[in-house]
């Protein structure tokens, strides 16, 4: 069974920053597009940033370009998104999922973890 589990978030101070890990197991990460999908209470689901496969290609949603950086380590079966400038908006629930193509469909899904920033 595929699994994807999201580690690295907590509180911190805006302006401050984080890093997020989605390690994989059971499957290779490598063949998948990877996104990090946020959800803020009563707001619908956003796509942040997304990470294609070999060569790899990033995008980004503009709330977050300049600010969050996507990367994988392919050795570790591991995605992460460096947030960097945290504002009290990027407060969210992070998913990390698996896509065939960034833009399209997410399909696996890991179980999220909560960012907030707050002073």
């Amino acid at each position: 069974q595929v699994q994807l589990v999201e580690s690295g978030g907590g509180l911190v101070q805006p302006g401050g920053s984080l890093r997020l890990s989605c390690e994989a197991s059971r499957f290779a990460l490598d063949y998948y597009a990877i996104g990090w999908v946020r959800q803020a209470p009563g707001k619908e689901r956003e796509g942040v940033a997304c990470i294609s496969g070999s060569p790899a290609s990033t995008s980004y949603a503009d709330s977050v370009k300049g600010r969050f950086t996507i990367s994988r380590n392919n050795r570790k079966n591991t995605v992460y998104l460096q947030m960097n400038n945290l504002k009290p908006e990027d407060t969210a629930v992070y998913y990390c999922a698996t896509t065939p193509q960034c833009g399209g469909l997410y399909t696996y899904w890991g179980q999220g973890t909560q960012v907030t920033v707050s002073s």
